[in-house]
């Protein structure tokens, strides 16, 4: 239709098309497939913090509404509700889990992690850990799938908790949870 100009997305405008739909929980993203409407100048850094413009997004509430919507498609992050779908650029990972509870022992241990916007994730088969080292410097980078190929890096200080109560098993470093175990590092390139 020649003559309409094109509708520019806005948070505001998310936000209140996501109170909308009134959903408890995780609204069902998974499901929505809206048209595309152009890119949003919003950003996840590497630490967590979401910005818009520029500017960081202070207000957690909303940060928290915008996480609930974000979705992962062929290796680009969009922000979707059931009537539009904005992309946004994702430094790292779009989570931090910042921090984790430990239950049981062995086998049978439960890893619960909670990330920077409220979500909770158990490392298990559904949830797995995996680790990625850099190249130039050798550091790992830690991840657990929070949910539908959105994964959370897991701090610094978890990791290190982490480690501290991994275990060996079959040439590996590494922990249970949820009955799955989650190799960390060779148990050869240990410092000595």
């Amino acid at each position: 239709m020649s003559g309409q100009k094109p509708v520019t997305p806005s948070p505001d405008g998310l936000a209140s098309s996501i109170k909308a739909t009134k959903t408890r929980g995780l609204p069902p993203v998974h499901l929505w497939n809206p048209p595309f409407c152009g890119d949003l100048d919003m950003q996840i850094a590497k630490d967590g913090t979401w910005s818009y413009l520029g500017s960081p997004i202070n207000r957690f509430e909303l940060v928290k509404l915008f996480s609930s919507i974000l979705k992962k498609e062929d290796g680009k992050y969009f922000l979707v509700t059931p009537v539009e779908k904005v992309g946004i650029t994702v430094e790292d990972a779009p989570f931090i889990a910042v921090d984790f509870e430990a239950e049981g022992d062995g086998q049978a241990q439960r890893l619960s992690f909670s990330t920077h916007v409220g979500d909770v994730a158990v490392a298990g088969p559904d949830h797995p850990i995996r680790i990625v080292i850099d190249a130039e410097t050798d550091e790992p980078s830690p991840y657990i799938l929070v949910r539908a190929n959105l994964e959370a890096r897991i701090d610094r200080k978890s990791f290190y908790r982490l480690v501290d109560i991994a275990t060996h098993l079959d040439g590996w470093f590494g922990v249970w949870s949820g009955g799955q175990f989650f190799p960390l590092i060779r148990s050869d390139d240990l410092p000595g």
